[in-house]
Protein backbone atom coordinates (compact mmCIF):
# COMPACT_ATOMS: atom_id res chain seq x y z
CA UNK A 1 0.00 0.00 0.00
CA UNK A 2 1.37 3.40 -0.98
CA UNK A 3 0.72 5.99 1.71
CA UNK A 4 0.06 9.62 0.73
CA UNK A 5 2.68 12.22 1.49
CA UNK A 6 1.90 13.97 4.80
CA UNK A 7 0.79 17.61 4.57
CA UNK A 8 3.12 19.82 6.63
CA UNK A 9 2.23 23.33 5.52
CA UNK A 10 -0.74 25.62 5.01
CA UNK A 11 0.09 25.85 1.31
CA UNK A 12 0.26 22.10 0.87
CA UNK A 13 -3.03 21.65 2.71
CA UNK A 14 -4.70 24.33 0.60
CA UNK A 15 -3.45 22.72 -2.59
CA UNK A 16 -4.48 19.22 -1.51
CA UNK A 17 -8.00 20.33 -0.56
CA UNK A 18 -8.26 22.80 -3.45
CA UNK A 19 -9.15 25.60 -1.06
CA UNK A 20 -9.98 28.96 -2.66
CA UNK A 21 -7.69 31.95 -2.33
CA UNK A 22 -8.86 34.51 0.23
CA UNK A 23 -8.67 37.59 -1.97
CA UNK A 24 -8.15 41.17 -0.79
CA UNK A 25 -11.34 43.18 -0.55
CA UNK A 26 -13.44 40.11 0.20
CA UNK A 27 -15.45 39.24 3.31
CA UNK A 28 -15.82 35.64 4.37
CA UNK A 29 -18.73 34.84 6.71
CA UNK A 30 -17.65 31.68 8.48
CA UNK A 31 -19.05 29.43 11.18
CA UNK A 32 -16.64 28.50 13.96
CA UNK A 33 -18.77 25.64 15.25
CA UNK A 34 -20.44 25.44 18.66
CA UNK A 35 -17.36 25.60 20.89
CA UNK A 36 -14.82 22.80 20.53
CA UNK A 37 -12.11 24.33 18.30
CA UNK A 38 -11.66 20.97 16.61
CA UNK A 39 -15.07 21.39 14.99
CA UNK A 40 -13.91 24.23 12.73
CA UNK A 41 -14.08 23.21 9.09
CA UNK A 42 -10.99 23.06 6.87
CA UNK A 43 -12.29 26.08 4.95
CA UNK A 44 -12.95 27.96 8.19
CA UNK A 45 -9.42 27.26 9.40
CA UNK A 46 -8.07 28.39 6.03
CA UNK A 47 -9.93 31.69 6.45
CA UNK A 48 -8.54 32.25 9.95
CA UNK A 49 -4.99 31.65 8.76
CA UNK A 50 -5.24 34.15 5.88
CA UNK A 51 -7.48 36.96 7.16
CA UNK A 52 -6.14 40.48 7.71
CA UNK A 53 -9.01 41.32 10.08
CA UNK A 54 -11.19 38.94 12.10
CA UNK A 55 -14.45 40.18 13.62
CA UNK A 56 -15.43 37.42 16.03
CA UNK A 57 -18.47 36.59 18.14
CA UNK A 58 -18.71 35.95 21.88
CA UNK A 59 -19.17 32.19 21.45
CA UNK A 60 -16.07 31.69 19.29
CA UNK A 61 -13.47 29.63 21.13
CA UNK A 62 -10.42 31.88 21.84
CA UNK A 63 -8.14 29.00 20.84
CA UNK A 64 -9.11 29.55 17.22
CA UNK A 65 -7.94 33.16 17.31
CA UNK A 66 -4.45 31.98 18.22
CA UNK A 67 -4.23 30.51 14.72
CA UNK A 68 -4.57 33.92 13.07
CA UNK A 69 -1.65 35.58 11.26
CA UNK A 70 0.73 37.43 13.61
CA UNK A 71 -0.30 40.82 12.23
CA UNK A 72 -4.00 40.09 11.90
CA UNK A 73 -6.32 42.53 13.65
CA UNK A 74 -8.79 40.87 16.03
CA UNK A 75 -12.02 42.75 16.66
CA UNK A 76 -14.59 41.58 19.18
CA UNK A 77 -18.08 41.91 17.72
CA UNK A 78 -20.01 39.64 20.03
CA UNK A 79 -23.73 39.77 20.62
CA UNK A 80 -25.25 38.15 23.70
CA UNK A 81 -28.84 38.27 24.88
CA UNK A 82 -29.24 40.53 27.90
CA UNK A 83 -25.73 41.96 27.56
CA UNK A 84 -24.77 45.32 26.06
CA UNK A 85 -23.10 44.51 22.77
CA UNK A 86 -22.31 45.74 19.28
CA UNK A 87 -25.21 46.93 17.15
CA UNK A 88 -25.82 44.77 14.10
CA UNK A 89 -25.84 47.83 11.85
CA UNK A 90 -22.40 48.87 13.14
CA UNK A 91 -20.99 45.39 12.49
CA UNK A 92 -22.31 45.40 8.93
CA UNK A 93 -20.92 48.88 8.22
CA UNK A 94 -17.54 47.84 9.60
CA UNK A 95 -17.41 44.79 7.33
CA UNK A 96 -18.12 46.93 4.29
CA UNK A 97 -15.63 49.64 5.27
CA UNK A 98 -12.77 47.21 5.92
CA UNK A 99 -13.36 45.37 2.65
CA UNK A 100 -13.37 48.69 0.78
CA UNK A 101 -9.88 49.29 2.21
CA UNK A 102 -8.68 46.11 0.50
CA UNK A 103 -8.57 43.97 3.64
CA UNK A 104 -9.25 40.27 3.76
CA UNK A 105 -12.08 40.34 6.28
CA UNK A 106 -13.28 37.32 8.22
CA UNK A 107 -16.56 37.49 10.10
CA UNK A 108 -16.22 34.52 12.47
CA UNK A 109 -19.49 33.47 14.04
CA UNK A 110 -20.37 30.75 16.53
CA UNK A 111 -22.10 27.70 15.09
CA UNK A 112 -23.30 28.22 11.52
CA UNK A 113 -23.74 31.78 10.22
CA UNK A 114 -27.06 30.95 8.55
CA UNK A 115 -28.69 29.13 11.49
CA UNK A 116 -30.11 31.85 13.73
CA UNK A 117 -26.75 33.60 13.35
CA UNK A 118 -27.78 36.74 11.44
CA UNK A 119 -25.34 35.83 8.71
CA UNK A 120 -28.00 36.52 6.11
CA UNK A 121 -28.38 40.10 7.35
CA UNK A 122 -24.65 40.70 7.11
CA UNK A 123 -24.40 39.12 3.67
CA UNK A 124 -27.23 41.31 2.38
CA UNK A 125 -25.43 44.38 3.75
CA UNK A 126 -22.34 43.34 1.81
CA UNK A 127 -24.43 42.94 -1.33
CA UNK A 128 -25.82 46.45 -0.88
CA UNK A 129 -22.29 47.73 -0.34
CA UNK A 130 -20.97 46.05 -3.48
CA UNK A 131 -18.57 43.85 -1.49
CA UNK A 132 -17.83 40.29 -2.71
CA UNK A 133 -18.24 37.61 -0.07
CA UNK A 134 -18.13 33.88 0.58
CA UNK A 135 -20.26 31.87 3.01
CA UNK A 136 -18.42 29.19 4.99
CA UNK A 137 -20.92 26.92 6.79
CA UNK A 138 -20.14 25.70 10.28
CA UNK A 139 -21.34 22.99 12.64
CA UNK A 140 -24.49 24.34 14.27
CA UNK A 141 -24.96 23.85 18.01
CA UNK A 142 -28.38 22.38 17.29
CA UNK A 143 -26.67 19.34 15.79
CA UNK A 144 -23.08 19.30 17.05
CA UNK A 145 -23.96 20.39 20.58
CA UNK A 146 -26.52 17.64 20.94
CA UNK A 147 -24.10 15.08 19.50
CA UNK A 148 -21.61 15.97 22.25
CA UNK A 149 -24.40 15.35 24.75
CA UNK A 150 -25.08 11.92 23.25
CA UNK A 151 -28.43 13.01 21.82
CA UNK A 152 -28.86 12.41 18.07
CA UNK A 153 -31.04 14.91 16.25
CA UNK A 154 -32.65 12.05 14.31
CA UNK A 155 -33.00 8.35 14.96
CA UNK A 156 -35.30 6.04 13.04
CA UNK A 157 -36.77 4.58 16.26
CA UNK A 158 -37.84 8.00 17.51
CA UNK A 159 -38.36 10.53 14.73
CA UNK A 160 -38.35 11.12 10.99
CA UNK A 161 -38.46 14.90 11.33
CA UNK A 162 -36.88 17.62 13.43
CA UNK A 163 -37.81 21.28 13.85
CA UNK A 164 -35.33 24.06 14.68
CA UNK A 165 -36.85 27.01 16.53
CA UNK A 166 -35.52 30.25 17.95
CA UNK A 167 -36.95 31.12 21.34
CA UNK A 168 -35.72 34.69 21.10
CA UNK A 169 -37.20 37.05 18.53
CA UNK A 170 -35.66 40.25 17.19
CA UNK A 171 -37.47 42.17 19.93
CA UNK A 172 -36.26 39.82 22.66
CA UNK A 173 -39.72 38.36 23.12
CA UNK A 174 -41.05 34.90 22.38
CA UNK A 175 -41.63 34.67 18.61
CA UNK A 176 -45.25 34.65 17.47
CA UNK A 177 -45.41 31.18 15.97
CA UNK A 178 -48.14 28.63 15.44
CA UNK A 179 -47.16 26.62 18.48
CA UNK A 180 -50.04 24.20 18.03
CA UNK A 181 -48.79 23.33 14.55
CA UNK A 182 -45.23 23.03 15.85
CA UNK A 183 -46.36 20.71 18.64
CA UNK A 184 -48.02 18.37 16.15
CA UNK A 185 -45.58 18.76 13.29
CA UNK A 186 -42.38 17.17 14.54
CA UNK A 187 -41.50 14.61 17.24
CA UNK A 188 -38.22 16.38 17.99
CA UNK A 189 -37.89 20.10 18.67
CA UNK A 190 -34.55 21.88 18.99
CA UNK A 191 -34.66 25.33 20.56
CA UNK A 192 -31.99 28.01 20.22
CA UNK A 193 -31.76 30.95 22.62
CA UNK A 194 -34.82 29.74 24.50
CA UNK A 195 -33.82 29.62 28.18
CA UNK A 196 -35.70 32.81 29.07
CA UNK A 197 -38.95 31.66 27.50
CA UNK A 198 -38.62 27.90 28.08
CA UNK A 199 -41.51 27.78 30.54
CA UNK A 200 -43.85 29.62 28.19
CA UNK A 201 -42.83 27.42 25.27
CA UNK A 202 -43.43 24.26 27.31
CA UNK A 203 -46.88 25.51 28.37
CA UNK A 204 -47.86 26.22 24.77
CA UNK A 205 -46.68 22.81 23.63
CA UNK A 206 -48.53 21.00 26.40
CA UNK A 207 -51.68 23.02 25.68
CA UNK A 208 -51.40 21.75 22.11
CA UNK A 209 -51.21 18.13 23.22
CA UNK A 210 -47.57 17.35 24.00
CA UNK A 211 -47.22 15.08 27.04
CA UNK A 212 -45.98 16.72 30.29
CA UNK A 213 -43.67 13.76 30.91
CA UNK A 214 -42.00 14.00 27.50
CA UNK A 215 -38.21 13.98 27.94
CA UNK A 216 -36.24 17.17 27.40
CA UNK A 217 -32.62 18.22 27.81
CA UNK A 218 -30.75 21.48 28.30
CA UNK A 219 -27.20 21.42 26.96
CA UNK A 220 -25.24 24.40 28.30
CA UNK A 221 -21.88 25.52 26.89
CA UNK A 222 -22.24 22.80 24.29
CA UNK A 223 -18.99 21.10 23.17
CA UNK A 224 -16.83 23.22 25.49
CA UNK A 225 -14.89 21.52 28.29
CA UNK A 226 -17.43 23.01 30.72
CA UNK A 227 -20.43 21.49 28.91
CA UNK A 228 -23.29 20.64 31.28
CA UNK A 229 -26.41 18.61 30.49
CA UNK A 230 -29.67 18.73 32.44
CA UNK A 231 -32.22 16.00 31.75
CA UNK A 232 -35.77 17.01 32.57
CA UNK A 233 -39.31 16.79 31.26
CA UNK A 234 -41.53 19.14 29.31
CA UNK A 235 -43.52 19.92 32.48
CA UNK A 236 -40.42 20.98 34.42
CA UNK A 237 -38.48 22.52 31.53
CA UNK A 238 -39.09 26.11 32.58
CA UNK A 239 -37.84 25.52 36.11
CA UNK A 240 -34.78 23.64 34.88
CA UNK A 241 -33.95 26.35 32.33
CA UNK A 242 -34.20 29.05 35.00
CA UNK A 243 -31.50 27.25 36.98
CA UNK A 244 -29.10 27.41 34.02
CA UNK A 245 -27.20 30.62 33.29
CA UNK A 246 -24.98 29.63 30.37
CA UNK A 247 -25.85 29.71 26.65
CA UNK A 248 -27.80 26.56 25.94
CA UNK A 249 -29.50 24.38 23.37
CA UNK A 250 -32.79 22.78 24.40
CA UNK A 251 -34.13 19.59 22.85
CA UNK A 252 -37.57 18.07 23.39
CA UNK A 253 -38.43 14.55 22.27
CA UNK A 254 -37.87 10.84 22.72
CA UNK A 255 -34.35 11.30 21.32
CA UNK A 256 -33.30 12.49 24.76
CA UNK A 257 -33.69 8.94 26.11
CA UNK A 258 -30.95 7.79 23.74
CA UNK A 259 -28.40 9.68 25.83
CA UNK A 260 -28.40 6.76 28.29
CA UNK A 261 -26.70 4.67 25.64
CA UNK A 262 -24.87 7.34 23.63
CA UNK A 263 -23.23 9.62 26.20
CA UNK A 264 -19.77 9.02 24.79
CA UNK A 265 -18.20 11.86 26.78
CA UNK A 266 -19.65 10.37 29.96
CA UNK A 267 -18.22 7.00 29.00
CA UNK A 268 -14.76 8.56 28.71
CA UNK A 269 -15.19 9.72 32.31
CA UNK A 270 -16.21 6.24 33.46
CA UNK A 271 -19.97 6.25 33.04
CA UNK A 272 -21.49 2.86 32.23
CA UNK A 273 -23.83 3.23 29.27
CA UNK A 274 -27.16 1.39 28.98
CA UNK A 275 -27.32 -0.53 25.69
CA UNK A 276 -31.11 -0.36 25.19
CA UNK A 277 -32.20 3.07 26.42
CA UNK A 278 -35.64 2.93 24.79
CA UNK A 279 -36.67 -0.07 26.88
CA UNK A 280 -36.97 -2.38 23.90
CA UNK A 281 -35.47 -5.84 23.55
CA UNK A 282 -33.26 -4.21 20.97
CA UNK A 283 -33.22 -1.19 18.72
CA UNK A 284 -34.04 -1.57 15.05
CA UNK A 285 -31.29 -3.52 13.37
CA UNK A 286 -32.63 -3.68 9.84
CA UNK A 287 -30.08 -2.69 7.26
Amino acid sequence: MVRPTPIHSHRARSDALRLPVFEKGWVWLAGAGPGDPGLITALGLHAIEHADVILYDALVNPALLKLARPRAELVFAGKRAGVKSCKQSDISRTLVALAKKGKRVLRLKGGDPFVFGRGGEEALALTRGGVPFRIVPGVTAGIGGLAYAGIPVTHRDTNSAVTFITGHGADGKLPKLDWAAIAKGSPTLVLFMARKHAGDIAAKLMAAGRTPGEPAAIVSDATFDRQHVIITTLATLGEAAAASTAPAIIVIGENVKLREGLDWLGALAGRVLEPYPLGRDKLSDAV
